[in-house]
Formats: C-alpha cells, sequence, structure tokens
C-alpha cells in the first residue's frame, strides 16, 4: 500500500531543499496534498495485472464469433518512471476479438485507468492493458494502441510542445490478419 506519510515527510523535504519554507502559509497542507493526490494517481501500483483483472472481470456470453470490438479513444493519464513527469493528451484505443463473450464496455475503461495509475513507461502501458484483456477475455486476439504528450519532452529538457508518442501492442489475428489491420489505422 501508498504509504502517505512518508510521501508527507519526502515532500516537505523537497520544499526545503528547493529553498522555501514548508511552514509559510501557502505550503502548510502541501505535503499533506500532495500525499492525497499521489495516493490517488499512483493506485494502479497497488494490484498486479491479475488483481485487476479479477476486478473487471464482467463478461456476458456472445456467440458472434467474428465480431470486433474496438474502444476508441479511452482518455488517460499517467507518470513516467523517469522523471515522474506527466502524461497527458492521452488516448487509449483497445481492440479484441471474442472467444465467446464480450467484456462490458465501462470495464474496458477501467482497466485502462487503473493501469495507467502507475509509474512506467507508455510501451508497458500498453503491454499491461494487453495482457490483462487477454486474461479477462480468453482472446489472444488484442491490440492496444496508446498516444500520448509527455511532459518530460514538452516542458523541460528538449521542450517540444505538442509532440505525441505513439505505441501499439498487437497480437494475434491484428498481427496477421490484413482484415482486423484496418483498425489499426
Amino acid at each position: 500500500m501508498i504509504d502517505t506519510k512518508a510521501i508527507e515527510e519526502h515532500i516537505r523535504g523537497i520544499l526545503v531543499a528547493l529553498g522555501d519554507d514548508p511552514d509559510r502559509e501557502g505550503l502548510v497542507e502541501t505535503p499533506k496534498r500532495v500525499a492525497k493526490m499521489y495516493e490517488e494517481v499512483f493506485e494502479g501500483m497497488n494490484y498486479t495485472n491479475h488483481e485487476i483483472a479479477e476486478m473487471f472481470d464482467k463478461s456476458f456470453e456472445d456467440g458472434a464469433s467474428d465480431a470486433v470490438v474496438v474502444m476508441r479513444d479511452i482518455d488517460l493519464f499517467s507518470y513516467c518512471e523517469h522523471h515522474m513527469a506527466l502524461m497527458y493528451d492521452m488516448k487509449a484505443t483497445v481492440m479484441y476479438v471474442p472467444k465467446g463473450k464480450v467484456l462490458g464496455l465501462s470495464k474496458i475503461a477501467r482497466i485502462c485507468d487503473m493501469v495507467s495509475k502507475r509509474l512506467q513507461l507508455q510501451e508497458k502501458i500498453g503491454r499491461d492493458i494487453a495482457d490483462i484483456m487477454t486474461e479477462v477475455t480468453g482472446s489472444e486476439d488484442v491490440a492496444v494502441m496508446i498516444e500520448a504528450c509527455h511532459s518530460c519532452v514538452s516542458a523541460r529538457g528538449i521542450k517540444k510542445s505538442g509532440t505525441k508518442t505513439y505505441t501499439a501492442e498487437v497480437r494475434g489475428a491484428f498481427r496477421t490478419d490484413p482484415m482486423l489491420q484496418i483498425y489499426l489505422r
């Protein structure tokens, strides 16, 4: 579990290290607020992929074996593990071919949300979502595409605002079937 008391202490230390006074009016509650925010935005760190799959495994029987489920533009945000910098304007597209059952649509978005609440790389977000989708749906035919802006690119270092990073985790028939590959565009 996330240790909010330790976070508070460390944020207070960071404020001092930055040369500010953590006891001044505007900063008195900042360590507590940051700890509460971290508890929320890093909630996914409390769970393994398998535990997330168990949380959101709400599926329905479906006999349509040739259907494709595509959920586009799922809004997300995350934090990169290199700078703890925000990945923003993030959109995920999740696709799968059902194998006798379909997953409730809200569960797809909830899986994406929970996975994104970790310190990680964008590529890992796609892999973890695909792993969970495979576990929950029983389908190996899964694809996850993500586009995002990274504040470690836009706000520091090279400072290239508007630059987007695209990643794709493509598995099963999405790799080989030209009819399914049209969804990857």
